[in-house]
């Protein structure tokens, strides 16, 4: 990866383009801790898995900080200070509306973007635009963040809420949803909000509905056998 991100820069330099754009550099998850998300063939099932997503809890495939906190780095010469960060919440979908600023491009959309407009922070170390991520919204699971509050809940059976203060808990040890039933009451109620909002899942959808189409077979006697069609 390193000798790509290269070669990338010195295109850049040798076209002396290098002084005019924004490179980006950035992961779209934490490293993989369950064998279940590595992608592999094989039965990975007793393999060690080396990723190392420091202090942070698990890793891709779940909603919890290891798999979703990632660090980023960007370069404009001339534009953002050499060793300057950004601590504040950016979501990777601010990516978008960011750019469009940077680019004179106009930020009308046929729908309003996800996005926010980051560049300020990027640029001039002003405070992060954003207040809220949403990690994930599924029908079995959600969770979500509002300042330094995190929702993690698992709606399947056996159900699980998890509340963590991220300020003081980054690793997610500490559980405090008995302590704080009103802040988990209004991170359900956002999160209940943006899922009426929400296309559902095509996943689901067409799993439901070839199951539903399957009802539709006649009866079956004991000693009768009938294949289920599988062309839907």
């Amino acid at each position: 990866m390193d000798d790509q991100i290269g070669r990338v820069v010195a295109a850049l330099k040798d076209k002396h383009l290098l002084d005019d754009t924004l490179v980006v550099f950035m992961s779209d998850n934490g490293g993989t801790r369950d064998p279940m998300f590595s992608g592999a063939i094989a039965d990975v099932s007793t393999t060690r898995i080396p990723c190392n997503n420091g202090p942070f809890r698990d890793g891709k495939g779940t909603n919890y900080e290891g798999g979703t906190r990632v660090v980023a780095f960007a370069n404009w010469p001339g534009h953002i200070s050499p060793g300057s960060t950004v601590d504040g919440m950016m979501h990777v979908v601010d990516w978008y509306p960011t750019l469009l600023s940077l680019a004179g491009a106009s930020p009308k959309q046929p729908k309003p973007p996800d996005g926010v407009d980051f560049h300020a922070a990027l640029l001039d170390g002003k405070s992060s635009p954003r207040t809220e991520v949403i990690y994930n919204i599924e029908p079995f699971r959600a969770a979500i963040r509002q300042g330094n509050w995190k929702l993690v809940w698992r709606a399947t059976l056996p159900s699980s809420v998890e509340l963590f203060d991220l300020a003081a808990d980054p690793s997610e040890l500490h559980n405090l949803a008995s302590q704080f039933p009103d802040k988990v009451a209004t991170l359900q109620q956002r999160i209940d909000i943006l899922s009426n909002e929400a296309a559902k899942p095509l996943l689901l959808e067409a799993g439901f509905k070839s199951i539903l189409e399957e009802f539709h077979l006649p009866p079956a006697f004991p000693d009768e056998e009938w294949e289920l069609s599988q062309e839907h």
